[in-house]
């Protein structure tokens, strides 16, 4: 896995300020100023108007509350980085800023020389979840997709004669022609089938091949019958078996 590059410098970023009126924000403003950080204050959020490629909410947890304003749609994690500022460090109120997807805390008085610290570590730990989130979100989708890709083995093999890695193969260099992901056209292969492989789709030739040292043009090189076997989107032939 790729290291995240974490951000540094600032500049050029937005703090959105979510605070009651008793909250003075001098320090806060000096000291993103200094960093180039522009400067905004609002009373309620709104989510259209925040700008996820800028924009940091700095949230006021002495004021009341309510986490799911800031959250993005489906998400656990608010739209854009949020800061939590706090004066009295209550459970509750820590929990709501908690439950507000805060990833990195302030502490009042504010000081200036907290502010970096606080925005370094918001910011980037934002990005580190919101990485992961998309990356288990993409893992379920594949996940819940895998029952196709198995249907569609068996039914090869029911319906043309073929052995299992024989007809994964076939799928997985259809699918790659298509330059759709092996679970996408799986599913549409049979919705179009009627829960079954089309009856027009062409056969594959039925001469022995050695699947361990097998490799496709299309598919760089790598061995579907030994490579997919182990880590395939479906978990390999095996899975087809035991289906």
């Amino acid at each position: 896995m790729t290291e995240r590059r974490l951000i540094q410098n600032f500049r050029g970023m937005r703090a959105i300020l979510w605070a009651g009126p008793d909250f003075a924000p001098d320090t806060l403003d000096r000291t993103l100023a200094r960093l180039g950080v522009e400067t905004a204050r609002m009373e309620e959020v709104d989510l259209a108007g925040l700008d996820r490629d800028r924009d940091v909410l700095f949230i006021d947890g002495d004021q009341p509350l309510a986490p799911e304003v800031v959250l993005a749609p489906g998400s656990a994690l608010p739209l854009v980085p949020g800061i939590g500022i706090v004066g009295i460090e209550a459970p509750s109120r820590l929990k709501l800023l908690t439950e507000a997807g805060v990833t990195a805390l302030l502490r009042k008085p504010v000081h200036a020389a907290t502010v970096y610290s606080a925005l370094f570590l918001g910011v980037n730990n934002f990005r580190r979840l919101r990485a992961m989130e998309t990356r288990l979100a993409e893992g379920e989708r594949r996940r819940n997709g895998r029952r196709f890709v198995i249907k569609a083995v068996v039914a090869l093999v029911r319906g043309q004669g073929l052995d299992d890695d024989e007809a994964y193969a076939r799928l997985r260099r259809e699918s790659m022609r298509r330059r759709l992901e092996l679970e996408e056209f799986c599913e549409a292969l049979l919705l179009e089938g009627g829960g079954t492989i089309p009856a027009g789709w062409p056969t594959v030739s039925r001469e022995p091949m050695d699947h361990r040292h097998a490799t496709y043009p299309d598919d760089d090189g790598r061995r579907d019958g030994v490579a997919d076997a182990d880590g395939g989107p479906c978990g390999g032939p095996d899975q087809a078996r035991r289906a």
